[in-house]
């Protein structure tokens, strides 16, 4: 895989083995590679033999997002999402991994730019800082 993309980052790696010690220690029932934050962005997908669609996340994270949709995505669906944080957009490719219908898919990120990867990661430290206070 090439360098900047999602699963070849060995700091992402101590960042998962920390996360999963410290809520193996504390107990604590949240198994995520990373934390979920709840946003509404708007969001552009693309998978192949279907009309681009335009919908919201609902929560994201650095390695993936629950959109909102009515008409909802197959599991296993590769997909091409662009993001939209402020006046940046985020591209990542990713699969689809849950379908609730009428109501949204969880998407897992499989590949993302590291100038993407940058953006998500300011723009999900900024959603926590405002929400600490």
């Amino acid at each position: 895989m090439l360098n900047g993309s999602l699963r070849c980052q060995w700091s992402e790696v101590f960042e998962y083995l920390s996360l999963a010690m410290n809520a193996k220690a504390t107990n604590d029932p949240e198994r995520r590679r990373y934390p979920r934050i709840k946003t509404k962005l708007p969001v552009e997908l693309r998978c192949a033999g279907k009309a681009q669609m335009r919908t919201a996340t609902d929560e994201i994270s650095l390695c993936g997002c629950y959109i909102e949709t009515m008409f909802t995505i197959e599991i296993g669906t590769k997909v091409e999402l662009v993001l939209f944080l402020n006046q940046e957009k985020v591209i990542a490719e990713g699969v689809v991994v849950t379908n609730t219908p009428q109501v949204g898919n969880g998407i897992d990120f499989v590949e993302m730019d590291a100038d993407s990867r940058l953006k998500l990661r300011e723009y999900i430290a900024e959603c926590d800082r405002q929400a600490e206070g």
